[in-house]
């Protein structure tokens, strides 16, 4: 049975809640839809974060982040909207979220969004 696209983000107890650790996650294959021109948009997710009591899990950040494959975000809407997600989830100390978006009409687009102070 082929595994589907969700939304349904889920966690696991941090194992070191003691510990100021940062957990990365680079997502190369990041993919939506322009929203004025209707061509896909490509990009690399970077998720960098430290947690408090929850740790994100994999195969969910993965299915969630595939749910964007065929909806019209802008750049700045989809990258935030991550970092809120996650957030909202997580609950971390610190997070940051970066979209690095392939070259369209000769301009690549880098956005940043963060959460928390590093500490």
């Amino acid at each position: 049975m082929p595994t589907t696209a969700s939304r349904d983000l889920q966690f696991f107890p941090n194992p070191a809640p003691e510990n100021d650790y940062e957990i990365y996650f680079d997502c190369p294959e990041f993919t939506c839809v322009c929203p004025m021109t209707g061509q896909p948009d490509f990009a690399t997710i970077r998720i960098r974060y430290i947690p408090d009591l929850r740790c994100v899990e994999l195969k969910s950040l993965k299915l969630y982040l595939w749910s964007f494959r065929n909806e019209g975000h802008y750049h700045e809407a989809v990258t935030n909207s991550i970092l809120k997600d996650l957030v909202d989830l997580l609950a971390p100390r610190f997070m940051e979220v970066e979209g690095d978006f392939y070259v369209r009409g000769g301009i690549r687009t880098v956005v940043t969004a963060r959460h928390g102070k590093r500490p």
